[in-house]
């Protein structure tokens, strides 16, 4: 009969004694079974004890989060989080440098469970800690030189508890004060400071930052670009991670209206959102984050291009107030810029004396607004009162003319001079382009919070949006006439350009050239085979029905995959070994038992031929026994000091298990095959996913298959709507045996 839902058994442990198993009823109130805990130990005082996790986490047990105990868990008994605040509150204001450092060094380490942090700040531990920032900096100011190391120490501990403190947001940000605001900037502007004391204090002004405005400004006065920078051409990644929080922070926060500035000593914010660009390209910020960050040597961690995203994001939100404003028709400024785009194409010179009459130069004008492409001819000043795009679509129209003037004149003279009703409108086509690049890149939305989806061709040039717009228009023009299309036909050459220019995105090309080369090879012809082939693989594989078939064939192919691994481990494999002080030609084998319940492994002499029996392997390991499976760097023998001199391809060639307590057997795979193999073979014994790239593989390979033999059509053949008779037995059944 199996246990009552409410009974959990689990482990405790109390130092200096053997562990209890013992069954917790979690109907009984927390504080009776800590009071039964206790009297198997004869232990005074339980109401200042508590149960905690046993694990990395050391979370207390409350009546709160008592039900995530789970069958097998080890808990341990340990002062309560009331007690031990108390005990860190005192001690972390001890005169002992040595009592101080250990007591802040634990208080970071509790600060991250709720329970305590709760009981801590009850004590006004905040405020504490903050008081240390603001005057124990200058009390051991004296010492630093000859105690440099424990003062970073120090102060890496109370900033660290700090952080972990303020996450939990049981206290408001908006208590902070000046003092302590100018020291933690302090610390970020200094040019020589402890790593810890710098990354802890670039987190603590983000979070300033974007929880309160009143502190936003404070950090105005006393955070410049040019006093970041600095921290972004290092080589430590989690600290240029933590500066461009920052920076996306600020810029995220900026106010809107606009404000004079002075570009030598502007904070970086006493500026609105709208001269944010300005500033970033006056401080170079894009071109030193492409340098150091984008084109390092360090791969990019999964944080690093989540803030590079935000930047991005961002960035091109500045876009935003442009693609919102429409044209005024009688604003000349506005329609002088329609008169340059008309002279840069067809190179008109100011007519002398303003020669013709009114009339004629309005005829003239239509004729050019015409074989510019605006829709309206008369006036093209009303086809830019759509929003969006807005004046941002007139924006990039005239830096294509300017930056890009032969493309430009070549792509207007081209469609102007065109009678077969083949021409691309240049007007039309660059109005509802900039919409659609808006739509590509999301201009106007805010960033996603799990995103890491940033472009690395939009950090290599000051204006790249613009640039992105003049390769994307040629992109238009040349789809448009491959397409043969006419006007009827711009809908749909819109919706193959954004195919186009969706796809040469999918790749994070590394520059604007790469982006065109890119779209150099995703023709119309291709992009129509390209559909085909999808249609082909796909066909209605995304209908209701297809899925759920799908789902239902799934866990069979997972299962036969399971199998072939299994068997695999059984036919076993020959491993070879690898000294610490040199490479020797030495083996050992291993395979599992046929009841799939035993490792059986051991030495050889030599390279075997063919499968070694079960008989001649000396040692024996049960499947009962294996706690786990670790790979790559987590494995002990990558570890060791001859190891981590191997080659990278050695590392991901290597895999352990775990057994018994700190016990390890060790592998490295003959090839990648054989170690997907075994890897997903160990994780199947335990009853885990397999994950390797083998695996998906072969579940896509085994599941479109099988999908598509399901789905097979049968061609002439008329399926009946009632089944066909049973036939007659046979006079004998002699042909079974005809062997002739």
């Amino acid at each position: 009969m199996p246990p009552p839902a409410d009974i959990v058994k689990v482990a405790i442990e109390w130092p200096g004694a053997f562990p209890k198993l013992m069954e917790i009823d979690q109907k009984k109130p927390l504080l009776a079974i800590i009071k039964e805990v206790c009297e198997g130990w004869s232990l005074a005082n339980p109401e200042t004890l508590a149960l905690q996790n046993a694990d990395a986490t050391n979370f207390y047990i409350t009546e709160k989060n008592r039900n995530n105990i789970k069958n097998g868990s080890i808990l341990r008994l340990t002062t309560s989080a009331a007690q031990m605040a108390l005990q860190l509150h005192e001690r972390i204001q001890s005169s002992s440098m040595d009592i101080k450092l250990e007591a802040l060094k634990d208080l970071a380490n509790s600060s991250r469970d709720i329970t305590f942090a709760q009981e801590f700040i009850n004590l006004d531990g905040i405020s504490l800690l903050t008081q240390m920032v603001e005057s124990g900096t200058e009390r051991y100011q004296k010492l630093q030189k000859i105690m440099k190391p424990c003062f970073g120490e120090l102060l890496s501990f109370t900033l660290t508890a700090f952080v972990e403190l303020m996450d939990h947001g049981i206290v408001s940000w908006d208590t902070f004060s000046l003092a302590f605001i100018k020291k933690i900037a302090s610390f970020v502007c200094k040019s020589a400071m402890d790593t810890a004391v710098l990354q802890r204090s670039l987190a603590i002004l983000e979070s300033m930052v974007l929880n309160s405005q009143d502190l936003y400004q404070k950090v105005a006065q006393e955070i410049t670009i040019g006093q970041l920078i600095p921290h972004l051409q290092g080589t430590d990644q989690d600290i240029q991670t933590y500066t461009i929080a920052v920076i996306n922070a600020l810029f995220l926060k900026a106010p809107e209206e606009k404000r004079q500035f002075d570009e030598d000593s502007v904070n970086i914010l006493d500026c609105p959102l709208t001269e944010m660009a300005h500033i970033l390209a006056q401080k170079q910020l894009r071109s030193i984050i492409l340098s150091n960050v984008i084109r390092s040597n360090k791969p990019i961690n999964d944080e690093m291009a989540h803030q590079l995203y935000v930047l991005q994001v961002l960035t091109f939100n500045l876009l935003e107030d442009r693609m919102m404003t429409k044209m005024d028709p009688q604003d000349q400024a506005q329609r002088d810029i329609i008169f340059e785009l008309r002279r840069i194409a067809f190179d008109v010179e100011c007519e002398s004396n303003n020669s013709g009459s009114i009339e004629k130069r309005k005829s003239m004008y239509t004729r050019d607004y015409k074989k510019l492409g605006f829709i309206n001819h008369v006036n093209p000043a009303v086809d830019f009162t759509q929003i969006p795009p807005g004046m941002l679509a007139l924006d990039n129209m005239l830096y294509f003319a300017r930056h890009h003037q032969d493309a430009y004149i070549r792509i207007v003279l081209e469609n102007s001079s065109r009678e077969d009703k083949h021409e691309c409108p240049f007007g039309r086509s660059s109005i509802e382009l900039t919409k659609m690049l808006c739509e590509i890149l999301r201009v106007g939305e805010l960033p996603s919070e799990n995103c890491h989806d940033f472009h690395p061709m939009f950090f290599t040039h000051d204006r790249s949006f613009e640039e992105f717009f003049c390769i994307c228009i040629q992109l238009l023009n040349k789809t448009w006439k491959e397409m043969r299309a006419t006007s009827e036909d711009f809908n749909k050459v819109m919706q193959v350009v954004k195919e186009q220019i969706t796809r040469a995105l999918t790749i994070k090309p590394n520059s604007l050239d790469q982006f065109k080369s890119r779209l150099q090879n995703l023709s119309y012809t291709e992009i129509l085979k390209l559909r085909q082939s999808e249609r082909m693989n796909q066909e209605d594989f995304q209908s209701r029905p297809i899925l759920e078939l799908r789902e239902k064939i799934q866990p069979e192919i997972m299962e036969l995959i399971k199998q072939q691994r299994l068997n695999r481990l059984c036919e076993g494999t020959c491993f070879r070994k690898i000294s610490s002080r040199r490479r020797q030609d030495k083996f050992w084998y291993c395979r599992l038992s046929p009841n799939h319940k035993v490792l059986h492994y051991g030495d050889l002499e030599e390279s075997p031929q063919g499968e070694v029996a079960h008989e001649s392997l000396q040692d024996k390991l049960p499947v009962a026994d294996i706690k786990a499976v670790v790979t790559g760097k987590d494995c002990p023998h990558m570890k060791e000091k001859g190891a981590l001199k191997q080659n990278k391809e050695l590392l991901e060639l290597a895999f352990s298990v775990l057994y018994e307590s700190d016990e390890y057997l060790n592998f490295i795979a003959p090839d990648k095959h054989e170690y997907c193999v075994w890897t997903d073979g160990l994780n199947a014994l335990l009853g885990k996913e397999m994950t390797s790239e083998f695996t998906r593989s072969d579940m896509d390979t085994l599941l479109n298959m099988e999908m598509k033999l399901r789905l097979l059509d049968l061609e002439n053949i008329q399926i009946p709507e009632v089944p066909p008779p049973i036939p007659k037995e046979p006079s004998n059944y002699d042909f079974v045996y005809d062997c002739n």
